[in-house]
């Protein structure tokens, strides 16, 4: 081998690491995208924001608001939404469940799963319901309310349109303003699960990833 054919390959091999270096440190930094803000470090913003969130929670920011305080302006407003669609949507909050769910299975969203699959079954979802969700199965066995929710929203987040006898169905059921909140909760819990993966947000050591589908 010449001396330039030898330096040639020793540049491309010094090229060729830090393509795979990289790779092993992907998950050390992947925690580290938005990083909770420590309470002491808050801007006037963000103090005067995670205030406003423990009045109307009881607690500081958690979850998806963790990373939303880099932008107080868009946590603060997640919160008010979500203070009506979490708690006092129009079709009610066991059927508010079954929605959210659905939403974590759609982006594979852990953390989103980890904390309502729990609040889902003591509001009423059965456990065989909960498990076919996580499957990415359809459920064998629903209520009529629980099936009409379920082929709306599997419409609305798989085809990005809802049928006219689906919306007919739905409207007859819960109303223009229901069918407007089962819309909504599908949609906010899709902006919440689009920031907590764009994060890389963790789940709690004792949680349990959901099965990774083929997007």
């Amino acid at each position: 081998m010449t001396l330039r054919r030898r330096a040639l390959t020793l540049a491309a091999l010094a090229l060729a690491l830090p393509l795979a270096t990289p790779l092993a440190t992907v998950a050390a930094r992947a925690q580290d995208r938005l990083p909770t803000i420590p309470p002491q470090d808050y801007t006037p913003e963000q103090k005067q924001a995670a205030e406003a969130f423990a009045q109307a929670r009881g607690k500081p920011p958690f979850g998806p608001f963790e990373p939303l305080m880099y932008s107080p302006e868009v946590m603060t407003l997640a919160r008010s939404m979500g203070d009506y669609l979490r708690f006092k949507p129009k079709i009610g909050t066991t059927l508010s469940e079954l929605v959210i769910l659905m939403t974590a299975r759609r982006w594979t969203q852990d953390y989103e799963w980890y904390v309502h699959a729990p609040i889902a079954e003591k509001a009423g979802i059965s456990a065989d319901i909960i498990a076919a969700i996580r499957d990415g199965r359809r459920p064998a066995k629903m209520s009529d309310d629980e099936t009409l929710v379920y082929e709306f929203t599997a419409e609305l987040q798989d085809t990005k349109r809802v049928s006219d006898a689906t919306f007919a169905r739905a409207e007859a059921r819960f109303g223009k303003p229901g069918v407007v909140d089962l819309a909504a909760i599908s949609g906010y819990y899709t902006f919440l699960a689009m920031e907590l993966n764009a994060a890389r947000y963790p789940i709690p050591a004792d949680g349990k990833p959901l099965p990774r589908m083929p997007e």
